[in-house]
């Protein structure tokens, strides 16, 4: 059977009630990103009472990257079409929401005039929550710093590339006997006092990474191995001054080429080296911290 489109007036009011009560916003604009119609939805998701105040402001003026737009012309005018295609928007109240925008590229028979119909999905709450879910993944929920789902990910971002890191390893002497003889609430407070000193002695751009147990990784961003000692050198000392947790640091910076992993494994073979050469390997101190009992 052949499609006919709508038969009768009433079908056009019944597909006027549809657009009208749709919880996705509906528009119609023309070239020059002029919103010439909207549903309800629509004008909710901008915060305008009505179309007349949204036409004051053209499509590039309520997106926070105007070359988005400027991208989807290009497939809308290649195919005709696009499906779901991501925006950032800004309503004239400044509020940021990001909406999926399914749209055509249509012709006016009448005047011959391109036009764009499309229908926007706020997907701002789904963002947030996948930005919450990113952000558990790759923090220790004890202590807050990083962990080693974030290392990983770190070595093959264009961030973690575009520095040489200074690594700085870190161990709390005696943490096992510790945690064992004042029980895990007392331990899990020192691990919590660690991950607050070390990020209160370290700059914005350094990352602090909890690996396992006791153990930690601080990262320099754009260290050199002189400059990454003097920074572990620094944390022993204010350790020491504060009274906070016995520490055992080893050090090393990142080689051309090298992977991130290495240089970590490097450092930690460096903090094990200290220890036995300071005659303590097994890091037999059981007074971790004389204000965490």
């Amino acid at each position: 059977m052949r499609a006919t489109g709508l038969r009768s007036l009433g079908d056009a009011r019944t597909l006027a009630r549809f657009v009208h009560n749709l919880k996705e916003g509906v528009y119609i604009t023309d070239a020059s990103g002029r919103i010439l119609d909207a549903n309800p939805a629509f004008l909710e998701m901008f915060g305008v009472p009505s179309l007349a105040e949204l036409n004051r402001y053209t499509a590039l003026d309520l997106l926070v990257d105007p070359t988005r737009r400027t991208e989807e012309l290009a497939i809308l005018a290649r195919e005709g079409s696009v499906r779901e295609f991501e925006l950032a928007i800004r309503t004239p109240a400044g509020r940021v929401r990001v909406v999926l925008d399914t749209a055509y590229q249509v012709t006016d028979p009448g005047s011959d005039e391109v036009l764009y119909h499309g229908i926007l999905v706020d997907i701002t709450e789904r963002k947030l929550l996948e930005e919450q879910l990113r952000e558990m993944a790759i923090h220790d929920p004890l202590t807050g710093c990083y962990n080693r789902f974030f290392l990983r990910q770190l070595q093959t971002s264009p961030d973690g590339e575009a520095h040489r890191w200074g690594v700085v390893a870190i161990d709390i002497d005696g943490f096992k006997a510790y945690n064992d003889r004042h029980g895990h609430d007392t331990g899990d407070r020192v691990l919590v006092e660690m991950s607050r000193f070390l990020h209160s002695r370290l700059r914005e751009e350094d990352v602090v990474v909890r690996t396992g147990g006791d153990e930690f990784v601080v990262l320099l961003a754009n260290r050199s191995l002189r400059e990454t000692q003097a920074a572990a050198r620094r944390l022993l000392a204010a350790s020491a001054r504060e009274g906070g947790a016995s520490i055992s640091v080893g050090w090393a910076s990142q080689q051309p080429g090298e992977q991130l992993e290495e240089t970590i494994r490097r450092a930690d073979h460096h903090l094990i080296a200290r220890r036995v050469a300071a005659g303590h390997p097994q890091a037999g101190s059981t007074t971790v911290s004389r204000t965490s009992r």
